[in-house]
């Protein structure tokens, strides 16, 4: 018996029976040989990780544009807490962590630089909503490993795909991914607002902060537990009413003085514009595209492969693009 069976043999004695099982997955888009030591769900983390598209996340906007400060979540904090969050209550309701894992990790690979501000530069630009749900799929799918993708697990895919937007992952790990991803958001952001002098502890309305906590770290403990406990104790992924309630009432808080913040949003017209004029740029030129994406030119088109390539960029790749581009270069005469 090789390690990954024993592994999918432990699954059944360990996790609950409404866990996702690694031996019960629906597979692959392409047939693969199977690892002797790693299960499907975990052999989708590794590659993941390996990604040039997770690289890239270090170096991605997630609410506060370049700001200055080496404290301030990206888009890979973020995929980390996120990881973190979905782990400890997969485990606790004796769920599928490798799943959880794996989805997590990847649930924001096809986000744009520059946050927000770069899916509506996007969504103007190609005349159609931007989402970067479906950028993720798409990059694990279609543009990793030059056009090849991750071949990663349908039900991975799936926790990707439904992290956010109207479609719900069949599995409860999946739906564990997607309530995690907003724990942490909402909690970071705040933190991050706090440290950049926008918001105080004392500005979250108090009857928020009476059910889940005085502080960042109040609150995340607050969130999971009760997310652990109401399932547990009723037998449906789920947070006690008054809990839920209370962590949107703190995300529609956090968009009014936060994600709406002229001081923290105040760059937003900027970033568009410089990805906007790249987009532009590359229509008229196709040629200076990289030279692995000009293949795909004749699959997808050029709107969806100029789409493709800004998206993937990070907040500094993008700025640098824009200067080499449309800004003079500085040139010293000899004396």
């Amino acid at each position: 018996m090789s390690v990954r069976e024993f592994l999918e043999q432990e699954e059944y004695r360990l996790l609950a029976p409404q866990a996702q099982k690694a031996a019960e997955t629906k597979g692959r888009a392409y047939q693969e040989e199977e690892s002797d030591v790693r299960t499907c769900y975990q052999r989708d983390t590794d590659r993941i990780v390996h990604s040039k598209a997770f690289r890239r996340l270090m170096h991605k906007t997630q609410v506060f544009l370049q700001p200055e400060g080496d404290h301030y979540r990206t888009r890979m904090t973020h995929t980390l807490e996120v990881s973190r969050i979905a782990r400890t209550i997969a485990r606790a309701l004796r769920l599928n962590e490798d799943l959880a894992e794996a989805a997590s990790l990847g649930h924001d690979l096809g986000h744009t630089p520059f946050g927000h501000a770069g899916e509506v530069a996007l969504s103007e630009v190609m005349g159609i909503p931007f989402h970067h749900n479906e950028q993720s799929l798409r990059v694990v799918d279609r543009l990793e490993k030059n056009g090849q993708g991750l071949n990663l697990t349908h039900e991975v895919r799936m926790a990707i795909l439904g992290h956010t937007g109207l479609s719900i992952p069949e599995t409860l790990e999946g739906q564990i991914v997607r309530v995690s991803d907003r724990i942490a958001y909402i909690n970071h952001d705040i933190d991050d607002a706090i440290r950049a002098g926008i918001l105080t502890e004392a500005d979250i309305p108090r009857e928020i902060s009476y059910v889940l906590g005085e502080s960042h770290r109040e609150r995340i403990n607050t969130l999971v537990t009760d997310m652990i406990t109401h399932t547990s104790e009723t037998g449906t992924l789920g947070m006690r009413p008054e809990v839920s309630q209370a962590m949107n009432e703190l995300r529609s808080f956090l968009f009014a003085r936060v994600y709406k913040n002229p001081v923290a949003k105040g760059e937003e017209s900027k970033a568009r514009g410089i990805l906007q004029a790249l987009y532009t740029y590359y229509t008229k030129h196709p040629e200076a595209l990289p030279a692995d994406f000009i293949p795909q030119l004749d699959f997808d088109g050029m709107p969806r492969v100029i789409c493709d390539y800004i998206a993937g960029m990070t907040d500094k790749y993008a700025v640098h693009k824009y200067e080499t581009i449309f800004i003079p270069a500085a040139w010293h005469v000899r004396s």
